[in-house]
């Protein structure tokens, strides 16, 4: 983590330092608050011309502080928007918060200087009611046109009991299928040019090529794309309001359901971050046994990939014969946690249960079984001759584009950035592993395809490096915040029996504080940041997810491609919309 004060020092010397307020937190991140009307300049400055220079704009949030009771050390504020930066060489991360009031809740725009922004602070409106003056496009993004109030609020309904019954007569849902209308000239597109008329085509939500629940509306001249709008929100589900009425402890499962092809890769961000807000330690054997799943994980998640991709460019075969392979690593999965898709293994302070008698020979089996597999994949499909002409140069962006648009994980990396979180600041001992980072150089659809390729490879060796030097010892911490407590231990008398029921009922309370953690999950770079207010549950929990900013880019890479290429371009991404829309 970067020294605050040297980043201080930086900001005093630029602005004054009367302009700056410090607020400690838990995570040690660079935390400054700012007043409004300097937040541009504040933040052109850390982007371009600071020390490291923080490129990339990895997140913008927001706080409702009303109720909020333990705000020691921070400026008054009915609401906060929150800031992540991220600087890539040295990774470092820095924290920017504004305060707005009830009777003025208005920031200024940050479009200008970075492009992802717009989907971030539409969130931001559609979420709390904060208008960000001079955004090109200020409306809903997860919630339906017509949704009243603004669900991340305090005062807002977290369940459907508190709602009136759903009455849709025939008034309601004209109004309602009207919202849904594209209007061009709402997005600032003509129906027409000096000599073509513009044809607008859905595609979505309910469309094999796009994925999931997601929509896109072209505008065509021909074949070809003038335009694109990207219209999320389908399967927006609340799962940052849920983590408000959920203990600690009891969310975990929850995090399994938001890139649900990555498992326990999202339980890892929040475990870790409580994890050290709470001083636990956890055992050498379970931070490689995270690492051993997270890998299989990987492995699972990029062959739905690799296997869905072939099958948008048009062979069909192949989706089969990786949903068959898939099956293999889950059937190691399940033997270790129990289940499959959704395992929630890890637990605060450890896992759930120890590794199972015959573990050993069944990852054995499966490391030894499945890279001549891959390789045969690999010869016979992303060197087909067909593929390589419906991928290469198409869908490409360069390595600023990707970083001013919020690109990570291997999309980032086929433009030739060989940065992984796993090597560049390694968490859960990845720093004892032998592994490369595959890079491409075009960062096209072909670049995206073969990295992913190479980093199944990776996991492998991960993996096996693991089952050769899996330490001894215990599954969880010997520590009285861990979630459940080893159980073998509540059976001896009645205190440890109770507390043992307090903790599965309750799970800890987490001291007041503020921290975040990322780590490098399958589609990018994944963040729980989370706020307690001395509380078992949480105040505040945001997810920072890649997918969402991934699909914000689809209109600068699509356009002036052919519909065919955009099949392309959206199966080379690699998202869920759970991941996109919590």
């Amino acid at each position: 983590m970067l020294d605050t004060v040297t980043i201080g020092h930086q900001l005093a010397e630029r602005f004054g330092e009367s302009a700056f307020h410090q607020q400690i937190t838990a995570d040690g991140m660079p935390t400054f608050w700012v007043e409004r009307g300097m937040i541009r300049d504040v933040l052109a400055f850390l982007k371009a011309d600071a020390t490291p220079r923080y490129r990339m704009l990895f997140d913008i949030t927001a706080i409702d502080e009303r109720p909020r009771e333990h705000r020691q050390g921070q400026p008054a504020a009915d609401f906060t928007v929150v800031y992540h930066l991220l600087s890539l060489f040295p990774v470092a991360e820095f924290r920017l918060k504004v305060a707005l009031f009830d009777d003025d809740l208005n920031a200024p725009t940050i479009t200008g200087i970075w492009p992802n922004a717009n989907w971030y602070e539409r969130e931001v409106w559609d979420m709390f009611g904060i208008v960000f003056d001079g955004h090109p496009n200020l409306r809903r993004i997860m919630m339906p046109p017509t949704w009243q109030g603004h669900p991340l609020r305090k005062d807002h309904a977290a369940r459907a009991t508190e709602f009136e019954p759903l009455h849709l007569d025939p008034k309601r849902q004209d109004l309602e299928e009207d919202a849904l209308q594209f209007k061009p000239e709402d997005w600032g597109m003509k129906r027409e040019s000096e000599d073509a008329d513009f044809m607008f085509l859905n595609m979505g939500p309910n469309h094999p090529s796009v994925h999931g629940v997601f929509r896109i509306v072209l505008q065509l001249d021909g074949e070809e794309i003038m335009g694109a709008v990207p219209d999320i929100g389908y399967h927006h589900r609340g799962a940052e309001k849920m983590a408000e009425r959920q203990t600690w402890h009891t969310y975990i499962p929850y995090t399994d359901r938001i890139d649900y092809l990555g498992g326990v890769m999202n339980e890892l961000p929040y475990v870790m971050n409580l994890e050290r807000v709470l001083g636990i330690e956890v055992p050498e054997r379970v931070k490689v046994t995270r690492v051993m799943l997270c890998e299989f994980f990987r492995i699972t998640s990029h062959l739905m990939f690799f296997g869905t991709y072939v099958q948008d460019i048009g062979a069909m075969s192949p989706i089969f014969w990786m949903f068959s392979d898939r099956q293999k690593a889950y059937d190691v999965i399940e033997a270790i946690c129990g289940f499959r898709m959704h395992p929630a293994y890890f637990r605060i302070g450890g896992l759930t249960m120890d590794l199972p008698k015959g573990w050993d020979r069944k990852v054995k089996e499966f490391v030894d079984w499945f890279p001549p597999r891959l390789a045969e994949y690999k010869k016979a499909m992303s060197r087909n001759k067909m593929l390589v002409a419906r991928s290469r140069h198409i869908g490409a962006y360069s390595q600023d584009e990707a970083i001013d648009w919020g690109i990570t994980g291997a999309g980032l990396r086929a433009t030739g950035v060989d940065f992984d979180l796993r090597k560049a600041r390694p968490y859960s001992g990845y720093e004892n592993f032998d592994f490369e980072i595959p890079t491409g150089t075009n960062g096209d659809c072909q670049d995206r395809l073969d990295v992913r390729i190479e980093e199944m490879f990776q996991s492998c060796r991960i993996i096996e490096q693991c089952m050769k030097n899996m330490p001894a010892g215990d599954y969880k911490a010997d520590h009285p915040m861990t979630t459940p407590p080893v159980k073998e231990r509540t059976m001896q008398d009645i205190e440890t029996l109770i507390a043992h029921f307090l903790t599965v009922s309750w799970g800890p309370v987490i001291p007041a504080m503020e921290s975040a953690c990322m780590v490098e999950g399958t589609k990018g770079l994944n963040s729980y940041y989370s706020i307690s207010d001395k509380s078992s549950t949480s105040y505040r929990t945001r997810i920072r997810t890649p997918s969402f900013a991934h699909l914000q880019q689809i209109p600068l890479i699509s356009q002036g491609g052919l519909v065919a290429d955009l099949v392309a371009i959206i199966g080379s991404i690699d998202f869920v919309m759970a991941d996109v829309d919590r």
